[in-house]
């Protein structure tokens, strides 16, 4: 079959259209023929060996695709030949960016009929991050406010999406005129351009100086640091992602006692592993959404699987809007 392959890790390492052994699903596992792909920025990470551990080489990228279930492993009765899913990996395995691929059973969501499979593939990861950073995390509740950091973004546009399910008031931030347009289209209330304004005194000026009762947080560095700016005494900032790649400053521990604020982070991958029950929590969370439809992903652009470098560079740039989607 064919597949996407990286066989050198850095900023400029290829992305290999290549013929590979198609994979055999284990117990537990299902095998699934790939209709669409999830591009993530974790990619791009792990591309460039900034991910966790690295990688063993040569191997297949991506965490979530959209297909029809072809083989289902020993013990897997749920999920029969023909079904139309969307799901994720684990992040040790990897392996969407090709024309099948094994996917845990327990990390599989039928897709709903009214979906293309480019919609299902921009479902499954980042629903259920937007779902744990708002709502297990977070723990929003109706009447609060809630700052989305980089809400053109694939797990932007599904929290913004989830935090209006929720009943909050949404503060988003983007770089520039046209993404806020179609962030506001999505349910934002107040929008922030971070690229002309100062979101910290957007913050203060938009609230009469009380600040957010919650802050998404996924860029890392300075953008965090000015963040725990935005937040009202008893506070929450959830941290899921450092897109930027940099590390904010050490936190001072008496700053959050004395400002009465908390900081908390996680990763989906990491929680698959770790705690499956919280990760099955947000699933089952986002599935209720969907059969409320209250939540639909957001495709901002197609490419076709040779093309993944492509995408990868627009992912980059910061130039998409919603989820990026490959198509084998």
């Amino acid at each position: 079959m064919k597949a996407i392959q990286i066989r050198e890790l850095g900023d400029d390492a290829d992305l290999l259209l290549a013929e590979v052994a198609e994979p055999r699903p284990k117990d537990d596992e299902v095998l699934v023929e790939v209709k669409a792909v999830g591009v993530n920025y974790a990619d791009l990470q792990m591309r460039r060996g900034r991910y966790g551990g690295r990688r063993p080489l040569p191997y297949v990228p991506g965490f979530e695709a959209a297909g029809v279930v072809l083989q289902p492993g020993r013990g897997v009765t749920e999920w029969l030949p023909g079904r139309r899913v969307m799901g994720t990996v684990l992040r040790e395995t990897c392996g969407c960016y090709a024309e099948r691929a094994v996917m845990p059973a327990w990390l599989l969501l039928p897709m709903p009929e009214h979906f293309s499979f480019a919609e299902g593939a921009a479902f499954p990861e980042v629903f259920p991050t937007a779902y744990l950073a708002l709502q297990v995390f977070g723990h929003v509740t109706k009447g609060e406010s809630v700052l989305i950091h980089a809400a053109a973004g694939g797990v932007g546009t599904a929290a913004v999406q989830v935090a209006k399910a929720a009943g909050a008031q949404v503060f988003a931030t983007a770089s520039s005129e046209e993404k806020l347009r179609r962030v506001k289209e999505l349910g934002a209330d107040v929008l922030i351009n971070y690229a002309a304004q100062d979101f910290v005194e957007e913050i203060k000026k938009k609230t009469e100086g009380r600040g957010v009762d919650l802050v998404l947080e996924s860029v890392g560095g300075e953008v965090f640091e000015k963040s725990l700016q935005c937040l009202r005494p008893t506070g929450r900032l959830v941290v899921y992602g450092t897109s930027s790649g940099q590390e904010p400053s050490p936190i001072q521990l008496l700053d959050l006692r004395q400002q009465s604020i908390s900081v908390s982070g996680f990763s989906f991958g990491a929680l698959s592993v770790v705690r499956p029950d919280v990760v099955r929590q947000a699933m089952q969370g986002v599935t209720e959404l969907l059969r409320q439809r209250k939540i639909r992903p957001v495709v901002g652009h197609t490419f076709p699987l040779a093309e993944a470098r492509a995408a990868h560079n627009l992912l980059g740039s910061r130039g998409s809007f919603g989820k990026v989607v490959l198509i084998p």
